[in-house]
């Protein structure tokens, strides 16, 4: 029987975390926050710890649950396991429908938006970029995960060197660093501002996206039980020291008026304070970035649609490894078609934009699996245990509930929300569309055994 080949090392999964992690939400998001803290330089720079703090406590959680459950799907085991098949599928269901393969897309896109600032194309020219690139990305995961790790790599290390090179030189030039402290906090914080903060986190969280996507691959790990913890932590603290001083940057090169009202921050620095054309520089890194991102989703990703399906919760065949590359290349091509699709159709952004949020409630109820664990297997085999017990999963689970409650709330009653009631309902409908589906399949499944049953009477 093939099996999947463990050959993702140390290095490989710190670059994962890394890679997965920055796509294009540092280089476009910063000045969205700042608008949504009333230009505080101070609230902006706490919402991007704090997001960091978060995550970290995330990644601290789920690397005792990888190092104890190194098999492929990650947080789909950890769910299976603790809350039973239905969360789990209703968990892999949107992260097949619409997380990892809308993140794709859109990262697909982004990719085509930026290469068409370097070479003029028409809006069709645009859409076969964007499935170009995710083409090139889906033969080199069906290839071999040794290749698309390489490949991630690589990527990985130009784009996290962009950003330090783009920074250091914003802090260089900058001149207003006076602006830091005229506009360091708010005359007065009121609860309004708080739950705006609130919704800022959001944005900084979306900035810290998928480093929950590298436990999905924990079947593919050489010694998981050490390396997944240490590329956890090592991953995250680079990250929330490169977003902070990028941040900051900006602002220097800006100062907060300017980084508010701009929603391509990057180029907008660049320009003004280094070059006008080593803008095109940066549209350069940022599709190293986004390819390098949806990369890592076609190296992570398909990993969850396989192991369903070897529960009997998905297709069948795409539980099935390619006898030659080791890959569950089935699952990678299926997930591929479907981002080409929502790309194709442009109607995956706001699908995305509904369903993000809500995956929150997954993440929390993730982290929550360290609980059960303890309680059920009390005396397994933990090659590594979260510090701060129980208190750094229990803030991490707490912090995911009142973001999707902050959510919710300034949805409905905030006057500065960009969101609808309708899409935070339509949020929640993806995920409760998934019910029929598992129904059939689960049948299908019990009714798969018991002909197994009677044949073996």
């Amino acid at each position: 029987m093939t099996t999947l080949a463990r050959t993702l090392g140390f290095r490989d999964l710190l670059l994962l975390v890394i890679g997965a992690v920055i796509g294009s939400g540092i280089f476009l998001v910063p000045g969205a926050i700042l608008r949504q803290v009333d230009g505080s330089v101070g609230l902006a720079m706490l919402v991007w710890l704090v997001g960091g703090v978060v995550t970290l406590l995330g990644a601290l959680t789920y690397g005792e649950m990888t190092a104890m459950k190194p098999q492929a799907g990650g947080i789909y085991v950890f769910i299976r396991d603790c809350f039973g098949r239905l969360a789990a599928f209703l968990y892999g269901w949107t992260l097949f429908f619409v997380i990892a393969t809308g993140a794709t897309a859109t990262l697909s896109v982004a990719f085509s938006k930026y290469f068409r600032e370097i070479v003029p194309l028409s809006d069709t020219g645009g859409k076969v970029v964007s499935l170009a690139m995710i083409l090139v990305i889906a033969v080199i995961n069906v290839r071999g995960t040794r290749r698309s790790a390489d490949v991630q790599n690589v990527s990985t290390m130009i784009k996290a060197g962009a950003v330090v090179l783009m920074s250091a030189g914003l802090l260089a030039m900058g001149r207003n660093y006076h602006a830091l402290t005229a506009s360091l906090w708010p005359e007065k914080i009121t609860g309004a501002l708080l739950s705006q903060a609130g919704m800022a986190m959001i944005g900084a969280l979306w900035a810290y996206e998928a480093w929950q996507f590298a436990t999905f691959s924990a079947g593919e790990a050489i010694e998981p039980q050490r390396n997944y913890p240490r590329a956890f932590l090592g991953g995250i603290l680079f990250l929330i020291a490169l977003y902070i001083v990028a941040n900051l940057a900006y602002i220097a090169a800006l100062g907060p008026a300017d980084v508010a009202a701009t929603d391509t921050i990057a180029a907008t620095s660049v320009s003004r304070v280094l070059s006008p054309a080593l803008a095109k520089l940066v549209a350069l890194a940022i599709m190293v970035s986004t390819f390098s991102a949806a990369n890592s989703i076609q190296l992570t990703a398909p990993r969850v649609y396989y192991a369903m399906a070897a529960d009997g919760l998905f297709f069948k065949k795409l539980s099935e490894i390619h006898p030659r590359f080791r890959t569950p290349a089935l699952a990678i091509v299926i997930g591929a078609v479907w981002s080409a699709a929502l790309a194709v159709s442009g109607t995956f952004q706001k699908l995305f934009t509904y369903v993000i949020f809500s995956g929150w409630i997954f993440y929390g109820l993730a982290a929550a699996c360290v609980f059960v664990y303890r309680k059920r297997e009390p005396h397994a085999e933990r090659p590594y245990r979260v510090p701060g017990y129980p208190w750094t999963p229990g803030l991490f689970v707490v912090a995911a509930a009142a973001l999707v409650v902050n959510t919710i709330y300034s949805t409905f009653f905030s006057a500065k929300s960009t969101a609808t009631p309708l899409e935070a309902a339509v949020g929640i409908g993806i995920i409760v569309a998934g019910l029929p589906a598992y129904l059939v399949w689960s049948w299908k499944g019990k009714k798969k055994k018991v002909e197994t049953n009677d044949e073996h009477r």
